[in-house]
């Protein structure tokens, strides 16, 4: 069992990661081994202490080199779901699952809302999870959401399943090779049906599916983990130690709310990661 996972390779899952690796804590860290890609793309940081002028892509390359030289491994993974066991969390990654005695929650902010009828189906023909729901569409009619590049692996495993896939790319340089797929080039409107998801409704038209799958970085918090208390703008509501309402769980970064800047990301996840060493000791 892990000390701590953190789920996220932001600023502030970064600082959470090698402030618990300085105090020799076992633990597992989820995300993107490209780090941030919101720091990644930013043009120029004016704000940045002691860097006064230093682009994203370096300040990214430097915040993934100093967790390199710190011997981290990242577990590119997407984090589905949490469950709080009582003396443990239990952590749902693809078809994985992995336990954890406290975690720290990094996963940034979605700025795309969730499409109308998403939350609603979640669970009902919804699925953000390839490797563990794809074998229930084995010969079915799905589609797939993909966000970003890193996923077309899973898209391709859920093409070689589906009898027929739509396939929506969000992003450029799409590439997957399969023939019994359809591109759609927009996002859908909304997702209907009743005691499941039947129907994908776009602009111009309306696909009769089975099932949908969203492969994207993160989910909103509240599908994240259920019980977990979050403001009226979704973020997660902590305390001064960045603890949650829930025991042994703890939050840092832009997923806590405004301002969204780096320096106050990495103070965040170093709070967080103090306040997990506190939690572990109380548990000793």
């Amino acid at each position: 069992m892990y000390d701590a996972a953190i789920i996220g390779t932001g600023p502030a899952g970064v600082s959470a990661a090698i402030n618990l690796k300085i105090h020799n804590k076992k633990i597992i860290w989820f995300g993107s081994a490209r780090g941030s890609k919101k720091v990644d793309r930013a043009e120029l940081v004016l704000n940045y202490l002691g860097l006064p002028e230093v682009t994203g892509a370096q300040l990214n390359f430097a915040f993934m080199h100093h967790a390199e030289r710190m011997g981290l491994e990242i577990c590119d993974e997407v984090v589905t779901g949490v469950y709080d066991l009582g003396e443990k969390f239990t952590l749902i990654a693809n078809d994985n699952q992995y336990d954890a005695k406290s975690v720290i929650i990094c996963t940034g902010v979605e700025t795309a809302k969730p499409i109308e009828g998403e939350l609603e189906l979640l669970g009902r023909g919804v699925s953000y999870c390839a490797t563990c729901d794809g074998n229930l569409y084995k010969g079915k009619t799905i589609g797939i959401l993909c966000t970003e590049k890193r996923f077309e692996h899973e898209l391709e495993y859920l093409c070689s399943l589906a009898k027929f896939a739509y396939v929506m790319p969000l992003y450029k340089d799409f590439d997957v090779q399969a023939t019994n797929v359809k591109i759609v080039l927009q996002k859908p409107k909304r997702l209907e049906g009743g005691l499941r998801l039947n129907k994908i409704i776009f602009k111009d038209g309306v696909a009769e599916v089975d099932g949908m799958f969203i492969l994207k970085g993160s989910v909103s918090p509240t599908t994240l983990m259920s019980g977990l208390a979050v403001n009226e703008q979704g973020h997660i509501m902590v305390n001064r130690k960045q603890a949650t309402n829930i025991s042994g769980v703890f939050a840092a970064g832009d997923c806590t709310g405004m301002p969204y800047q780096y320096a106050k990301a990495i103070g965040e996840g170093n709070v967080a990661a103090h306040s997990v060493i506190e939690f572990l000791a109380t548990k000793a």
